[in-house]
């Protein structure tokens, strides 16, 4: 298989890598995502990378990807599920 992308992953670029994102207290997210995919929608209490706090994304609908680099989902108040980091 050849892949033209295979040297390639500026934030830009298409993700190389897909994994499940389970919400928590206090863990970060690892490897930091170029965007988050959201299966079941709903809200995402997160922080972005370089932050200093958590924001809410209200209202996020089933199947959208959230651009943002979020270090850490939080569980309390998350109510989006199936989430899928993009890196």
């Amino acid at each position: 298989m050849s892949d033209r992308f295979e040297n390639v992953n500026g934030l830009a670029d298409p993700a190389r890598m897909a994994f499940a994102v389970t919400p928590h207290a206090t863990n970060e997210i690892d490897p930091l995502p170029k965007a988050i995919y959201v299966g079941t929608g709903g809200d995402i209490v997160g922080r972005a990378a370089g932050s200093n706090a958590d924001v809410t994304f209200k209202n996020l609908a089933s199947g959208q990807i959230l651009d943002a680099r979020l270090q850490y989902v939080r569980a309390s108040g998350t109510t989006a599920t199936n989430l899928v980091g993009l890196a």
